[in-house]
């Protein structure tokens, strides 16, 4: 009988160190209301970045406010890739609890009705093999961080990584 209240004692002992250890972690991944939810990395069709009849408004990258009750600006918030290519949103951009907004290449007209905002850049900016999304909160700090690789992370082949629900 003592044996099994030194097992039971031990086992719980083992998942309240496991709990406290692994609490950092996810603390760490979620500490800003705003993640990448997904991005369509390898846009649709032959890849050619013409701003007339290219397809890089068809690559975009999602983020999503994952609160549950706070309104979110985007403005001062930076996405990067891997090697440096980089975003600012420098307009006021609000997303609503749940809200997502497609970050989208090419050139065209931002709208918060239509939840999008363009690069004004008709260069791709994911790579299509693999790559690193770093999300910056306007203080510097990051918010989240994503990498995929198209073998690993894409297993569907459709060009899109879903990183958050």
């Amino acid at each position: 009988m003592r044996k099994r209240h030194v097992l039971a004692a031990t086992a719980t002992a083992a998942g309240l160190i496991a709990a406290v250890t692994a609490s950092p972690a996810q603390a760490a991944e979620y500490s800003s209301a705003l993640k990448l939810k997904g991005v369509q990395y390898d846009a649709p069709g032959s890849d050619s970045n013409n701003c007339r009849t290219g397809n890089t408004k068809n690559e975009y990258l999602t983020i999503k406010n994952y609160s549950r009750s706070t309104t979110v600006n985007l403005k001062g918030h930076v996405v990067k890739d891997a090697t440096g290519n980089t975003f600012k949103f420098t307009a006021s951009h609000s997303l609503q609890p749940g809200d997502s907004i497609k970050l989208r290449g090419g050139k065209g007209t931002d709208s918060d009705a239509n939840n999008v905002v363009y690069r004004q850049n008709c260069n791709f900016i994911w790579n299509n093999d693999k790559d690193t999304i770093y999300f910056y909160k306007p203080s510097g700090a990051r918010a989240d961080v994503h990498s995929y690789t198209k073998r690993g992370s894409d297993r569907d082949g459709n060009g899109y990584v879903n990183f958050h629900g």
